[in-house]
């Protein structure tokens, strides 16, 4: 091992950390506090010191030197919880930082089996080759003592002494995780992995032990898929979200550009993230590289990353640059399901559109926009996975909330018994009819000219549009191969129909 590790190490602290003293026992105590923030390491932890004085890694000019965290690393340990999904642009250092995590999880807490599963057999074993050196660069008396290994190949280093094991292995492999039971699992490139992901990842989750660490990380790769659906649903499931944009990264510089040059775009960035002219430089580069692919790979915001390919049936531009300028809700209630912008003023005329469903845990939501009868401006939008009576008593209390606004339901599938409930359950009466029936109903006749009607608005008034959620929903609504028109799979389209009910009943109702 060369003197720079040495020199590296043996820096005074007060952890006492140094090559002498690392036997197993040292390695032990370290595993139980890796997560705590003791004041003398400034609000690092104590896994962050250990990675940076104990890890090397390859560097980009292809030395060999001491792990350094970087910004997006540094944020990751600041957020970290025990289930993670990282959202990032290009070459961030988060496979890197969640190898060093996991790595020295391995070496300080014996029986732990961690398993890295990498998108393709190139990806894996590059992977190998950072958490090798990790090993190989080790103290020697690490190496030939606590940490000596009975196998380190194939992708898999064993430390018999430790009972602990390290696996990484490519998302091909259909027996990856089986028959395992694993303490840290990490997915890289998750939205680039082959077949079927969404059935490899839940065999993965399987094989998780209880409490286990999970960290699901990848550049973007469209609307749908596994990883997207995951980003979607992390609010639900309790999953921590980290997104890293192309500029966390110090190195992302070029040529300044000339103040008189900017654009509003450009300004508006800058003002927002606080950028410098040297990385709009870097940001104009990369477009003219990148074209297309650019929001893609350089991921500036968490939805426009997502690529929504040329068969939206709504105007890509219009809604991309509304998204940049939407307002946050002045209002969150029911953990975000419902977030108000407006709230009800005095004189004013509502409506309530309202898209059910069957209310159960997985599957569409049911979804309710609340706009301004004059103006069309949407107010508040609620969308979750409530359906019958308490959806009926929901929608009900909103309307009445706004000055007892036409309550518009459809009336297609779940929404006829909805419709009984607030009538007759909830008694509300100021119920939207069409044809003397209640309720709205979707036709193969009505559904385009609402959408049209939709979509229009988008272009000619984007500023009545306010959630962020719904103009998402907007960006993955697609032209189907049978001609019909719809969320592309896996994804939403609930919020988008409730708000092309309420403007084609807005238009119906004032005539």
């Amino acid at each position: 091992m060369g003197s720079m590790q040495s020199e590296h190490l043996d820096e005074s602290n007060a952890w006492g950390l140094s090559l002498q003293t690392l036997d197993r026992e040292e390695l032990e105590r370290f595993g139980g506090i890796l997560d705590q923030r003791p004041a003398s390491l400034h609000g690092r932890t104590v896994g962050t010191m250990l990675a940076e004085r104990l890890l090397l890694v390859r560097t980009r000019e292809g030395w060999t030197a001491p792990l350094k965290a970087n910004a997006a690393q540094r944020a990751f340990e600041r957020r970290r919880g025990r289930e993670n999904i990282v959202l990032k642009a290009r070459q961030m250092g988060m496979t890197t930082w969640a190898a060093a995590r996991f790595f020295l999880k391995t070496i300080t807490q014996p029986g732990t089996l961690t398993l890295q599963v990498a998108h393709t057999q190139e990806a894996a074993e590059e992977i190998f080759r950072i958490v090798y050196r990790f090993l190989d660069w080790l103290p020697e008396e690490l190496r030939e003592g606590a940490l000596r290994t009975s196998r380190a190949n194939v992708r898999q280093i064993v430390f018999p002494e430790m009972d602990s094991q390290y696996r990484v292995v490519s998302a091909g492999d259909r027996n990856a995780g089986r028959g395992l039971t694993v303490q840290n699992l990490h997915c890289s490139e998750l939205a680039r992995w082959p077949g079927d992901p969404g059935e490899t990842l839940a065999g993965l989750r399987a094989a998780l032990a209880p409490g286990a660490e999970l960290i699901l990380e990848s550049t973007p790769d469209g609307v749908g898929g596994c990883f997207h659906e995951e980003w979607q649903k992390a609010g639900e499931t309790g999953m921590v979200r980290h997104f890293f944009p192309w500029w966390k990264e110090r190195r992302y510089r070029a040529e300044a550009v000339d103040a008189a040059s900017l654009t509003d775009e450009e300004r508006n960035l800058m003002t927002r993230h606080r950028l410098d002219a040297e990385q709009i430089g870097y940001r104009r580069r990369i477009r003219t590289n990148f074209r297309g692919l650019a929001k893609q790979e350089y991921a500036e915001d968490e939805s426009g990353c997502f690529l929504a390919s040329g068969d939206s049936v709504f105007e890509l531009a219009a809604i991309e640059a509304r998204m940049m300028d939407a307002p946050e809700p002045n209002e969150r209630r029911r953990n975000g399901e419902l977030e108000v912008w407006l709230p009800p003023l005095q004189g004013k005329q509502y409506l309530v559109a309202v898209d059910p469903s069957g209310g159960g845990s997985d599957g569409d939501y049911s979804a309710a926009q609340v706009l301004d009868m004059e103006m069309g401006m949407q107010c508040a939008e609620f969308a979750g996975h409530v359906g019958g009576l308490e959806l009926a008593w929901l929608v009900t209390r909103l309307a009445t909330e706004y000055n007892g606004a036409w309550l518009v339901v459809e009336r297609n599938n779940h929404g006829s018994g909805v419709l009984a409930l607030a009538e007759t359950v909830c008694g509300y009466g100021r119920v939207y009819r069409q044809g003397g029936q209640s309720g709205w109903l979707t036709t193969s006749l009505s559904r385009p000219a609402m959408l049209g009607q939709l979509g229009a608005g988008l272009v000619e008034r984007p500023e009545l549009f306010m959630s962020r959620r719904f103009l998402g929903e907007c960006r993955s609504f697609v032209r189907q191969v049978d001609g019909g028109s719809g969320a592309r799979g896996g994804m939403h389209d609930d919020l988008v129909m409730a708000m092309a009910i309420g403007l084609g009943a807005r238009r119906e109702l004032l005539g």
